[in-house]
C-alpha cells in the first residue's frame, strides 16, 4: 500500500508528507484523496497571479503540514474553497466522501451564503455584512473544533504572501483587516510564526514607506550584524559551558519589520536605539538551567533595568513561557536575550498548534486542554450580552476585548488575570464575579489606594474594596468620557443590573442623570420632551428608562442636545435672511468665531452676565456705541428686554482657538485636600482656572470658580469628573453671575 501510495503522490504532495512525517498510510491516503478532489474540483479555475488555483489549497494545507497538523486538517485545507467556489458541490458530499470530521471543518471555514432575512442586523442596515457573519461564524467554531481557525489562519497567510495580485483598495482592506484581527488571533493562540509573518505583510502594505526603510536598514547592517552576534555567541556558548550543562543551543533571533516599527513608535526612539535588534535565543534542557544561564548573562554584561520579564514563573495567558532580558556589552550595544527549554520554544514557536506535534492517538494534553478553556472563555466573556444578530458588534468586541495588547494583573492570592491594555479596577472586578463589580467601590493597586479609572499595568497586584451586598454599580461607569469601564463584559453586566432593578426606578435613575447633565451645562429649562424627541422617544418615561437602563449615557444626552441648538441657530439664521434679497449677506467679525449677518464689520463682546460659550444657543444685542453684546438665548437680561428690536441672530462661526471664561460653582463637604483634588482635574483637562472663591458655612464649601474652556462637550466631562471627587455633592455651571 505504501510503494503505491509513493508512485501516485504528486509533486505537490510530496513536501506536505515530508514536513508531516508522522502520517500513517490510511492518512496519506485520506490526504491524497482529497488534493485529488480538490483538483478536479477547482480544474480550469486561476487565481489573480494566473496560477492554477489548486496551488492556494495546497500551500495553505502546507503551511498547516509545517505546524504537524493531523490528516483530516490536511484534507480540510485542500478542500476549504471547495463547497464556496464549485457550484454543485455540497458539504453533504465532503461528508460522503471524506466523513463528519473533515466536513465539520470545511463548513467552519465556508464562508457564509447568505444572511438571514429576519434580524436586529437587517432594520440597522448592517445585512450585508457577509465578512462579519462569516469572522463571528469562525470565532464561534473556535468552542467546538480549534483547527477550523488553524484553517483560517493558514488560508490568510498565503492570500496575504500573493496580496500583491490584487486591487490597491483590496490590499489595504485586507492588510489592515490581517493587522487587526488575524495576527492577534494568532499571538492568542501562541502561533508566533503565523503571528510575525501576518504582522509584517499587513505593514508592508499599510505603510510602504515605513516598511522599505527598516527592512533597508536591516539589510544594509546585516552583515556587521551578523558578524558582531556570533563574537557574542562565541563568548556565551563558552561562558554557558563552564556550567556543565548539556545540548545547549544558542542562535541569532530575527527580529521583524513590524515589532522594530510598534517598539520605535511606542518609546519613540530611532532605529539605532532599538534594544532587540540584536537578539539571542538560548535553549537549554531544564527549566532550572534557564536562570543559571541567566545568572550568566547578568555576570559577563550589564542588565538593563526595567528590561527583564519572567514569563516562566508568571507565564502569559497564551501559555507562553521564557526568560528575557536586555542587556549592555562591553562596546555599549545593546542585546536581547531569551532563555527557555525546548518544550518552551515548541509552544513559543507554534503555540496551540503544538499540541499536534507530539499527539499519539486521540488523546489530549493537559495543557492543550486549559488552552482551550482559556480561549473559549475569553470568546463567551466578551461576546456576553452582545445582541445575537449584530455581528458586526460580536467582531468589534473580539477585536477590542480578546485581540488587542494585554495587560497582566495580579489578585491578592497571586493569581495571574489576563485584561485588555486599558483595563481598570472595575474591569477588574467584574471578570473576578459580577457580584464583586456590583459591590466594587474601591481599589488598592499595589497596596495603595487608586481611583476607579487608574489604568492597570502589568505586574500590578490588585485588590478589590467592597460594600454591602445591597449595593448596585453607577451610571457614571457606563459615561465614556469618565474612562470607568474598558470592557464589553463589564459593561454589559452593568447594563443587565440596571435593567433588572426595575422600570420604574430606572425612570427615576433616568430623570436624575438628564436633569444633572442639563443643569450642569446650563440648560436646566430646557423641556424634557425635546430631549426625548432628539433620540426619537415620544414618551419621556421611556426616555428616562433608557438612560436608566444605560443605554444612553450622559455624554450622548450632551451631544444631542447641542447638535440640535446649532441646527436651530443655523435655521433661525437663514430664515431670518431669505426676504432680504436686496443686498448680499455675509458673516463678519467671524475671526471672533461669532457670525452677524448685515453688511458692516460691528464689535464683539460677550455678554458678562450669561458667559456664553461654543455651543450655547445665542443671541446679539445692539448696544449703544459698543458694537454687539452676545447673549446666551436663555439669558435673563434677554428675556426680560423691553426693546426687542435691538436684537438680532447671530451664530457660532467657523471654529477657532479660543479659551471662554465659564463661571461654575462646586458644592462640597470641606476636607483637606479639596481645593487640590479640584485643581488635579482642571490640570488634566488643560483647563485654566481664572478666578476662585471659597465660602464655608456648617462645614460645607461652595466653591466658585471661573474656568476657560473652548467648549460645552469640555464642561460636560469636567463637571462630571470633579462630581466623583470625594465629598463633592454637586459641580454644575452658574447661569446667572
Amino acid at each position: 500500500m505504501v510503494s503505491q501510495l509513493a508512485e501516485e503522490v504528486p509533486t505537490d504532495l510530496e513536501m506536505i508528507f515530508k514536513s508531516q512525517p508522522r502520517l500513517s498510510p490510511e492518512e496519506r491516503a485520506l490526504v491524497l484523496r482529497a488534493y485529488k478532489y480538490a483538483a478536479e474540483a477547482h480544474e480550469g479555475a486561476r487565481r489573480d497571479g494566473g496560477e492554477p488555483y489548486i496551488t492556494h489549497p495546497v500551500a495553505v494545507a502546507q503551511i498547516l503540514a509545517d505546524l504537524r497538523l493531523d490528516a483530516p486538517t490536511l484534507a480540510a485545507a485542500l478542500l476549504h474553497d471547495v463547497v464556496e467556489d464549485v457550484e454543485g458541490i455540497k458539504i453533504e458530499d465532503i461528508e460522503q466522501h471524506f466523513g463528519a470530521e473533515v466536513a465539520q471543518l470545511v463548513d467552519g471555514v465556508t464562508k457564509l451564503g447568505k444572511l438571514p432575512t429576519s434580524t436586529d442586523a437587517m432594520r440597522n442596515g448592517k445585512a450585508g455584512d457577509r465578512e462579519a457573519e462569516t469572522l463571528r461564524k469562525i470565532f464561534l467554531s473556535m468552542n467546538n473544533d480549534i483547527r477550523v481557525v488553524l484553517i483560517k489562519l493558514a488560508d490568510r497567510l498565503h492570500n496575504m504572501r500573493t496580496l500583491g495580485y490584487v486591487a490597491p483598495e483590496k490590499q489595504i482592506k485586507k492588510a489592515r483587516e490581517t493587522l487587526d484581527i488575524f495576527a492577534p488571533l494568532a499571538n492568542r493562540l501562541g502561533i508566533w510564526q503565523i503571528k510575525w509573518e501576518l504582522e509584517d505583510l499587513s505593514f508592508r502594505y499599510l505603510n510602504p514607506e515605513k516598511y522599505r526603510e527598516i527592512a533597508s536598514q536591516l539589510a544594509t547592517r546585516r552583515a556587521e550584524r551578523e558578524k558582531y552576534l556570533e563574537t557574542v555567541k562565541a563568548r556565551l556558548i563558552k561562558e554557558i559551558s563552564a556550567l556543565g550543562i548539556p545540548n545547549v543551543q544558542v542562535s541569532a533571533r530575527p527580529k521583524h519589520i513590524y515589532s522594530i516599527y510598534r517598539k520605535m513608535e511606542r518609546k519613540r526612539i530611532p532605529f539605532d536605539q532599538v534594544y532587540d535588534i540584536h537578539a539571542l535565543r538560548v535553549i537549554v534542557p531544564e527549566k532550572v538551567q534557564c536562570y543559571q544561564v541567566l545568572g550568566v548573562v547578568h555576570s559577563i554584561w550589564r542588565p538593563i533595568p526595567g528590561e527583564f520579564d519572567d514569563y516562566i514563573a508568571a507565564p502569559k495567558n497564551n501559555f507562553y513561557q521564557s526568560l528575557h532580558t536586555a542587556v549592555v556589552d562591553d562596546q555599549g550595544k545593546t542585546i536581547e536575550v531569551q532563555i527557555r527549554t525546548p518544550e518552551m520554544h515548541q509552544h513559543a514557536e507554534y503555540g496551540i498548534a503544538a499540541h499536534w506535534r507530539y499527539k499519539e492517538g486521540t488523546a489530549h494534553d493537559k495543557a492543550f486542554e486549559e488552552h482551550l478553556r482559556y480561549l473559549r472563555h475569553l470568546i463567551e466573556s466578551a461576546a456576553e450580552g452582545v445582541n445575537a444578530a449584530d455581528a458586526q458588534e460580536f467582531v468589534s468586541v473580539m477585536r477590542s476585548d480578546v485581540f488587542q495588547n494585554r495587560v497582566y494583573v495580579f489578585t491578592p492570592k497571586g493569581d495571574v488575570i489576563d485584561l485588555p491594555s486599558g483595563a481598570t479596577p472595575i474591569d477588574f472586578a467584574y471578570h473576578i464575579h459580577t457580584d464583586i463589580g456590583h459591590r466594587c467601590r474601591g481599589a488598592r493597586v499595589n497596596g495603595v489606594q487608586v481611583s476607579l479609572d487608574y489604568r492597570l499595568k502589568s505586574g500590578d497586584r490588585v485588590e478589590i474594596i467592597t460594600s454591602s451586598k445591597r449595593a448596585g454599580p453607577s451610571l457614571d461607569w457606563l459615561n465614556p468620557s469618565l474612562g470607568y469601564v474598558q470592557t464589553s463584559r463589564a459593561r454589559n453586566k452593568i447594563k443587565a443590573w440596571f435593567k433588572r432593578v426595575g422600570r420604574e426606578n430606572n425612570i427615576a435613575l433616568g430623570r436624575n442623570v438628564v436633569d444633572r447633565e442639563l443643569a450642569r451645562l446650563g440648560l436646566a429649562s430646557k423641556p424634557r420632551e425635546e430631549v426625548a424627541a432628539l433620540f426619537g422617544f415620544a414618551k419621556v418615561d421611556d426616555f428616562f428608562a433608557a438612560v436608566g437602563y444605560g443605554d444612553i449615557s450622559a455624554p450622548n444626552i450632551a451631544t444631542k442636545v447641542l447638535e440640535a441648538d446649532r441646527k436651530a441657530q443655523r435655521e433661525a439664521a437663514a430664515e431670518t435672511l431669505a426676504p432680504n434679497t436686496e443686498a448680499p449677506q455675509r458673516p463678519v467679525n467671524a475671526s471672533d468665531g461669532i457670525d452677524i449677518m448685515g453688511d458692516t464689520g460691528m464689535l464683539i463682546t460677550l455678554g458678562r452676565c450669561c458667559n456664553p460659550v461654543r455651543g450655547d444657543p445665542i443671541v446679539g444685542y445692539i448696544t449703544r456705541g459698543k458694537g454687539v453684546t452676545v447673549h446666551r438665548a436663555d439669558c435673563p437680561n434677554v428675556i426680560n428686554s423691553s426693546e426687542p428690536e435691538r436684537f438680532i441672530n447671530v451664530t457660532w462661526g467657523s471654529a477657532v482657538e479660543r479659551a471662554y471664561p465659564v463661571p461654575i460653582v462646586i458644592t462640597a463637604y470641606d476636607r483637606e485636600g479639596l481645593l487640590r483634588d479640584i485643581g488635579a482635574v482642571t490640570a488634566n483637562e488643560n483647563i485654566n482656572i481664572s478666578e476662585l472663591r471659597v465660602q464655608t458655612r456648617n462645614s460645607v464649601a461652595s466653591i466658585f470658580l471661573t474656568i476657560e474652556l473652548e467648549n460645552l462637550e469640555q464642561l460636560s466631562r469636567v463637571l462630571a469628573k470633579i462630581e466623583m471627587l470625594p465629598n463633592v455633592i454637586e459641580a454644575r455651571r452658574r447661569v446667572n453671575v
